[in-house]
């Protein structure tokens, strides 16, 4: 009798390990899957493809169709006021909801100078939050956010690139916006 609840837990302890491998495996395909839209739109903003793909996995699990208690939508987790903010027409639209993510993350790092704390603090619990509690606001719920998400810099650096040229005058102008350059078709 021993020797057979014995080899039960053993069992058992070998399709926990092999289910965790798969969740594991599933969610490396799920990341794998949205990978070139992040990078799309990391590239496109500016910000570290890594810090969108922390974001992602702590939000939704890459859950493309996730809605939360709270009402917020899709793979980033957008609240309908933020998607709407931002242009997401559509918050379960893989690619619509990481651009609208993106910009919002992208307005956030800036509003916080890169501090990577209260910038992964104000998507998670507000801007509001943030302000009414001049850092971090003490929500369990936060500071379990703040532990979750796997981007460990403490700095969150933008990559705007910045464009020269002269306009007809002969005068230099400067730009981050491609679509202003001369002679560029919008």
């Amino acid at each position: 009798m021993r020797r057979r609840c014995q080899l039960a837990c053993l069992i058992s302890g070998l399709l926990i390990i092999f289910s965790g491998s798969l969740a594991s495996s599933r969610l490396e395909d799920l990341k794998a899957r949205y990978d070139p839209l992040v990078q799309k739109q990391a590239a496109k903003h500016g910000l570290p493809a890594e810090l969108v793909h922390a974001v992602i996995r702590a939000e939704s699990n890459y859950n493309q169709f996730a809605v939360s208690k709270k009402g917020a939508l899709g793979l980033m987790q957008l609240m309908p006021e933020t998607a709407m903010k931002y242009g997401v027409m559509n918050v379960f639209d893989a690619e619509q909801n990481i651009e609208g993510g993106v910009k919002y993350l992208k307005d956030l790092v800036k509003h916080y100078k890169g501090n990577r704390n209260l910038v992964l603090a104000a998507y998670n619990a507000g801007q509001q939050a943030v302000e009414k509690h001049n850092g971090i606001p003490p929500y369990s719920e936060t500071k379990n956010y703040l532990k979750r998400v796997e981007y460990k810099n403490q700095y969150i650096r933008t990559k705007t690139i910045i464009y020269r040229y002269y306009d007809e005058n002969g005068q230099l102008c400067l730009t981050n916006n491609p679509y202003y350059l001369p002679g560029r078709k919008n």
